[in-house]
């Protein structure tokens, strides 16, 4: 047996260290937090099949994520509309939660998080990084430090990678924002302080738009990361507000579905606004997307997608087509 040269014997050992060493980090990036990473790109190819469950939960937003690896859920809808989100956790056999995202600290969305972290062993929590005077924001900041929880504040440019190939990537809050609202004396608008980001898996994107209005969207439109908007569904901001859904924010987005997080219209149900605003629904119509391609928790129940990165399916509780009706009757 012919033998190699010391020399390059010991190169060959050094080039396979490298190698392993590669493998192995690539392998561990399945639970982190990158800050900086290019918002386009993902540190995973996509494995597996991805589930995205927009709740049935009344007048708020709950979105739960459900990678195969990982559980994540994005907002908890209202404190009063707990036994709701509990119920719809409980229907999908959620016993763990691994992160908790919170767009804004408004009640619709921050409202059941306390109960949320104290049920599900919630490891990890990412917000705006802004403080409120808000109760319930107190309340969440005081368990979290309590129980220990990671607290980690997102703004643009951050990548939260959820297992399996899938990650979310942060367009808003801008760090220019996130100074401003960590001094004492500013004015916040929460609305306009609401995480924005893209859900990747794969080919497969949703964008998330927390309670975000068309100042936000305008900023979105002008910045680096405009180009990377396109998604193939939209989470409807602002629970289908007029404040949103401008009609070039629609058209860069370019979503093939909108999904509407809202409750019953009614003062006794807690959506007194409305919502979805005649506005924002005729704007959806008029961007070419169909009226059997918009969904509203009220109409439809719980809305779920599943995608292997590829090819993406969604599934109503209620199959059933309201938009254009609705917009008649408003």
């Amino acid at each position: 047996m012919r033998c190699l040269p010391r020399g390059l014997c010991l190169v060959l050992l050094l080039l396979m260290a490298v190698l392993c060493m590669g493998c192995g980090s690539a392998e561990s990036m399945g639970n982190i937090f990158s800050s900086g990473t290019q918002a386009g790109s993902s540190s995973r190819m996509a494995e597996g099949e991805m589930t995205i469950s927009m709740l049935n939960v009344g007048q708020g937003d709950a979105i739960l994520i459900q990678t195969g690896e990982q559980n994540v859920l994005v907002d908890t809808s209202d404190l009063d509309e707990r036994d709701k989100i509990m119920a719809e956790l409980e229907k999908l056999e959620i016993k763990k939660i691994d992160k908790l995202i919170l767009s804004h600290p408004h009640a619709d969305h921050i409202g059941s998080a306390e109960v949320i972290i104290k049920k599900f062993g919630v490891e990890d929590v990412y917000d705006n990084g802004m403080p409120s005077t808000s109760k319930l924001y107190a309340g969440y900041v005081k368990m979290i430090k309590n129980k220990g929880i990671k607290r980690h504040g997102l703004k643009v440019g951050d990548v939260v990678e959820l297992g399996n190939g899938a990650s979310f990537h942060v367009y808003y809050p801008t760090e220019k924002l996130v100074e401003k609202g960590r001094k004492k004396d500013y004015k916040h608008d929460p609305n306009n302080e609401s995480l924005v980001g893209k859900l990747v898996f794969g080919n497969f994107s949703m964008l998330f738009t927390g309670d975000a209005e068309k100042a936000v969207e305008k900023e979105l439109l002008a910045s680096e990361y405009a180009d990377e908007l396109h998604s193939d569904i939209l989470k409807a901001a602002h629970h289908g507000s007029k404040t949103s859904s401008s009609k070039d924010f629609i058209k860069a987005v370019s979503p093939e579905a909108v999904l509407i997080s809202a409750g019953e219209p009614g003062v006794e149900n807690g959506n007194t606004y409305g919502y979805p605003h005649y506005a924002a629904l005729r704007a959806y119509r008029k961007a070419g997307i169909p009226a059997d391609q918009l969904y509203w928790t009220y109409e439809n129940g719980t809305i779920s997608i599943t995608t292997d990165g590829k090819d993406y399916q969604i599934h109503a509780e209620h199959d059933k087509e309201w938009a254009d009706e609705w917009m008649r009757k408003k």
